[in-house]
């Protein structure tokens, strides 16, 4: 059984991160300790809210130095929603401009939609070669927010480099965001996995089955 870490820094789904996991086979721990958060077969790192909040309190627990961490490592860490925003350089909302954990270049910025947030049940576009969306081909997945990235510039620029390009699954609402990130030991989605029913339990079952 994989032993996975819910990273507890005071935002986020975290008993319903936690029930979801356990449902698929996980051992799963609720916690901000630093040690069990880098000794865990993976990571999860939930989030709800404004960015800046998000980052203030993941700091507060040294969260970006345990992500930085585990991913020099190889350890897998997914980031959820916010969770995955963090992750990015930098987000501006409601005019505030905040840094980020800078794991990717990007700027978490509102969507352009005429009706935000964009709450309720999406499909996604993902790369044939996904593992996290492995036989998961036309299914729809829930989300609820009003920002995202728009643009992922990591290695898409078509030049060839020592390491593999991510791996970038896009939604609509409006217009195109990010709606997931592969990335070596790195995942990411911009929807709840935990709340997306049988697809979203699917899409955890392909991330442990990676640990």
């Amino acid at each position: 059984m994989k032993k996975v870490v819910v990273l507890d820094y005071g935002s986020g789904n975290l008993r319903s991160a936690e029930r979801a996991l356990h449902r698929v086979g996980a051992e799963v721990t609720v916690t901000a300790d630093r040690e069990a958060a880098l000794e865990a077969d993976g990571l999860v790192v939930p989030g709800v809210g404004a960015f800046a909040h998000c980052v203030q309190e993941l700091r507060a627990v040294d969260g970006p130095r345990t992500i930085g961490r585990r991913l020099a490592g190889g350890r897998p860490v997914l980031g959820i929603c916010v969770g995955m925003q963090v992750l990015f350089e930098r987000g501006v909302e409601h005019g505030h401009d905040a840094e980020g954990c800078g794991e990717w270049p990007g700027t978490v910025e509102q969507l352009q939609a005429p009706v935000l947030p964009h709450m309720g049940w999406n499909t996604v576009s993902a790369p044939a070669d996904s593992v996290l969306f492995a036989g998961l081909a036309d299914e729809r997945f829930y989300f609820v927010h009003s920002y995202g990235v728009r643009e992922f510039p990591l290695g898409q620029d078509g030049r060839p480099g020592p390491l593999a390009p991510p791996k970038v699954t896009w939604a609509e609402h409006g217009d195109r965001f990010v709606a997931g990130v592969e990335n070596a030991a790195l995942s990411a989605t911009q929807f709840h996995p935990e709340k997306s029913g049988d697809a979203g339990a699917q899409l955890l079952t392909n991330w442990l089955a990676t640990l």
